[in-house]
């Protein structure tokens, strides 16, 4: 029996609110409840949607004492990352869509220039906001601008060495950008209270400001070793007293820590930034992932990303499973080779659950290394560690490998240190959009000399590809599988150790032949069956190893067929470019083989459901095997074929 739907929440003054304009007169005590408001909207929004829950709680009250406060879209309100940008959307013009995000055509998960006026700066990865902010701060001086600029970062982005260099470069110069600092992880400050609410309208006030200019003047006045001990001594009062010293060495002035959920503390503090003072600023603000929903506030974790749920129980609507997801073999075969050898230890950067390496630590605690939000230090940490003889696992998503190329370009490749890296969420990722697509990855690996790329085709070949890695000492290796469930075919107790560069094929044929490199075999070998139904003999073939090529395989299948046809889910340029250049070298285009490469289209596909961005990329079984008819001058598969009922995406 199902549960009831349970029903709209009443929101008498989020009814009214058509833009933040209409914040501006609203008393206090009706910013608290508008902000309740927004709270169980939002929590009903997202329990039909899912999505991000936990982070867009906890800053419901700082999005509404924000858009109070200043003059937005004049006015640029940047969110870091934008996983807690649900409340800001509500706000700015469309609630009315709320109910679409992550969906097909619907709202973007993030932040999105293309969305909506209110959003100036895009984000899916984190740490970006105050290099932008900076940015639009400098291009309004230089324009003789007077808006604002606000930029909204969590601690947990704080950890990325972008932040401290951008906040290195803000803090070296004149222009006035205001930081917010979201704390929700308690990592930085302690629970905060009257005391210190009170401490940060003072040292936020036009009195304070005043105060601390005249100190200054006054010091200017002094010898050299006076001036620096007068303004030292003023700076580490406060920060004894705050906690900022930090970020005031940084050049930033700082103000808090603050109650992030007390409208009355926040408020006056940002009207006192907004008014007084110069030069950059960092307001300090601790706030509760999950506030205001028990679920959420009790196991944060869980709750940051969400499938539709229960708003009455928060239980989750996850399906069954029907096969085990690749992440979660990955992390098993993992943890198997380390029982066998000590060597091997595994890296991640702020994400143990999302890549499976919660699951070693646990056996492992030791031997597993959580370095925050900083992808460049992991690369070059586990090259460190490679250098002294272990076996470096550095499980990145790929989309986030990008961020540390220059690392592994640099410190990797070039010394051909034996690191291996295990890319997650290889291909499209559906509801996170084009921000979290791992597109790039063979484009910027293949073209490394020293680097081996495999990408498995089902779960028991990523079994091998971690038995692989693990057995590869000579150079740098990687391997790519994407986000969800495997095929559902049988795991082997142990991974065999494969032949680098060594092919398969998995179906004979003649006259056309599909080389597959990873999953998307399954969608060759459903267009196989369509071709088989119009007279065609196809062969279809695992390339496994993106690099090197299996030159052998190469050679068998130019010298048999008409037709070959590369299948990648990634950008063009990666392994269709490998094998086209490979056959050009060798003279087999010269006898008259008719080659085409399927991969990405040269755009950014947004969010949708998989299936229905496999169809956007033209990767569907179908959509290869019409490919395949037009190019040998055949009638199209009909409506009903094999492919089209049953066909999954890779």
């Amino acid at each position: 029996m199902s549960t009831p739907a349970t029903p709209r929440p009443v929101t008498p003054l989020l009814d009214a609110i058509g833009s933040p304009a209409d914040l501006k007169a609203l008393k206090p005590e009706e910013l608290v409840q508008l902000a309740q408001e927004v709270r169980e909207e939002m929590i009903d929004a997202v329990s039909t949607t899912g999505g991000h829950l936990g982070a867009g709680l906890g800053v419901v009250e700082l999005t509404v004492a924000l858009h109070h406060v200043f003059d937005t879209p004049a006015d640029r309100l940047i969110w870091d990352v934008g996983h807690q940008c649900y409340p800001h959307k509500i706000l700015t013009g469309r609630r009315d869509r709320i109910r679409t995000l992550r969906q097909g055509g619907g709202l973007s998960g993030f932040t999105n220039r293309f969305e909506s006026e209110y959003d100036p700066f895009g984000a899916g990865h984190s740490s970006t906001s105050i290099s932008a902010g900076l940015g639009m701060a400098v291009a309004r001086d230089l324009a003789g601008g007077k808006n604002h600029v606000i930029a909204v970062i969590g601690d947990g982005a704080m950890s990325a060495g972008m932040a401290y260099e951008a906040m290195n470069n803000a803090g070296a110069m004149d222009s006035r950008l205001i930081v917010i600092l979201n704390d929700n992880d308690m990592s930085i400050a302690p629970p905060v209270g009257a005391m210190s609410a009170y401490l940060s309208k003072l040292i936020s006030s036009k009195s304070y400001v005043s105060l601390r200019h005249l100190l200054k003047d006054l010091s200017s006045r002094f010898p050299g070793p006076v001036k620096r001990a007068a303004q030292r001594a003023e700076e580490y009062a406060r920060g004894m007293v705050t906690g900022g010293t930090l970020f005031e060495e940084l050049g930033f002035y700082y103000v808090g820590p603050i109650d992030g959920h007390q409208m009355d503390h926040l408020v006056p503090v940002l009207k006192n930034v907004r008014d007084h003072g110069e030069g950059p600023v960092l307001i300090h603000v601790v706030t509760q992932k999950g506030k205001g929903y028990p679920p959420a506030e009790a196991a944060a974790d869980k709750y940051h990303g969400v499938a539709r749920f229960n708003v009455v129980t928060g239980a989750q609507e996850k399906g069954k499973p029907n096969a085990p997801s690749y992440t979660g073999v990955f992390a098993k075969a993992l943890t198997a080779a380390a029982r066998t050898d000590d060597r091997i230890v595994a890296i991640t950067a702020a994400m143990p659950a999302g890549t499976g390496l919660d699951v070693f630590a646990r056996e492992f605690p030791a031997r597993t290394f959580d370095v925050g939000i900083a992808e460049q230090h992991a690369v070059t940490f586990a090259a460190g560690l490679a250098c002294e003889g272990y076996k470096p696992f550095t499980a990145l998503y790929s989309t986030f490998l990008q961020r540390g190329f220059d690392q592994v370009v640099h410190d990797v490749a070039i010394q051909n240190l034996p690191v291996r890296f295990a890319i997650d969420r290889a291909g499209m990722v559906g509801a996170d959009g084009a921000t979290h697509h791992g597109s790039f990855d063979l484009c910027y690996l293949c073209c490394l000399p020293n680097m081996v790329v495999m990408a498995p085709s089902d779960e028991a070949e990523l079994v091998h590809a971690v038995a692989t890695a693990a057995a590869h000492d000579s150079g740098p290796i990687a391997f790519r599988y994407p986000r969800g469930e495997g095929t559902g075919v049988p795991l082997p107790e142990t991974g065999e150790v494969l032949e680098l560069g060594k092919g398969r094929i998995v179906r004979n044929g003649r006259g056309v032949a599909l080389l597959a490199l990873g999953p998307i075999l399954h969608q060759c070998t459903l267009a196989a069956d369509d071709l088989q139904a119009h007279g065609l003999s196809v062969t279809v073939a695992d390339a496994r190893f993106a690099k090197p090529l299996d030159a052998a395989l190469l050679a068998d299948l130019a010298s048999r067929h008409d037709v070959l046809i590369t299948v990648e889910d990634s950008a063009r340029g990666g392994f269709g470019a490998m094998v086209l250049t490979h056959l050009s070298d060798t003279g087999a285009l010269d006898g008259g083989l008719k080659v085409r490469t399927l991969g990405l289209p040269d755009s950014f596909i947004e969010h949708e459901s998989p299936a229905k961005q496999l169809e956007l990329a033209g990767l569907t079984a179908r959509q290869i095997a019409a490919r395949v008819l037009d190019i040998l001058g055949h009638a199209q598969p009909e409506t009903g074929s094999a492919s089209t009922g049953s066909a999954t995406p890779a």
